[in-house]
């Protein structure tokens, strides 16, 4: 069983995670248990390390983007970032992320 849930502010942008809806912009509301924000951070931390593998291959220049598997890998992390969202937010999220056309399987 999962625990308690609480409610999120997410900034897609910049990675973050608060429970104060001012301490920053913020573009989806979810409620999330402990565990559930575990691993959206998890994701998170990885979208951003891929990040940074893709800032230094950006100065290979012979290398195109639909080529570069970083770029798969942080596309699909971003992905698996928006479904999270998508099943833990609340409905203008879940609406949101439906008008995106992003996630296949809705």
């Amino acid at each position: 069983m999962l625990g308690m849930k609480k409610t999120y502010y997410i900034d897609i942008g910049s990675g973050e995670i608060s429970q104060s809806r001012s301490s920053s912009a913020w573009n989806y509301k979810i409620s999330a248990s402990d565990e559930e924000i575990i691993r959206l951070r998890e994701k998170f931390e990885q979208n951003y390390s891929t990040d940074w593998q893709n800032f230094f291959r950006a100065h290979v220049p012979y290398v195109q983007y639909h080529y570069d598997r970083e770029n798969d890998a942080q596309d699909k992390t971003l992905l698996e970032i928006y479904k999270t969202i998508h099943e833990l937010g609340d409905a203008d999220a879940k609406k949101h992320i439906e008008t995106m056309g992003i996630l296949p399987d809705l």
